[in-house]
């Protein structure tokens, strides 16, 4: 896995795990490999790792059966894309708008870009 210097690598991790709950390589109630097992799979120390599951359990994502593993909560799916619906709007989206207002970016052009986009997925879903 190759990692960004912007954000702490444990975090990167734990993102990871969410898109792959998001894209249901791991169902609601379904174990996920071990802290050694993903620390081998992304190449970083086991230490690494158990940050990233302590972190999404402390967040309500996963959750452990001592002795068992690691398991997705019910409804982790629906948390993960809140909390990054949250995230989104209150960082990426203020830095964002900036960026508009800067460039001299005017509502309706961005409208019109935004329904290009959307007309575009649109054909891409249909294909």
């Amino acid at each position: 896995m190759n990692f960004k210097e912007s954000k702490a690598i444990y975090l990167q991790i734990a993102d990871r795990i969410c898109d792959e709950i998001l894209l249901g390589q791991y169902d609601e109630d379904g174990r996920i490999p071990s802290v050694r097992e993903y620390a081998a799979v992304v190449e970083v120390n086991a230490n690494t790792a158990m940050r990233s599951y302590d972190y999404l359990q402390s967040q309500g994502i996963i959750y452990n059966k001592r002795g068992i593993g690691y398991f997705v909560s019910p409804g982790a799916c629906g948390l993960i894309l809140s909390m990054r619906r949250d995230y989104f709007l209150k960082e990426e989206a203020d830095y964002f708008f900036k960026q508009l207002h800067t460039l001299g970016i005017a509502p309706d052009e961005l409208a019109a870009m935004y329904q290009d986009f959307i007309k575009n997925k649109n054909k891409e879903n249909k294909l």
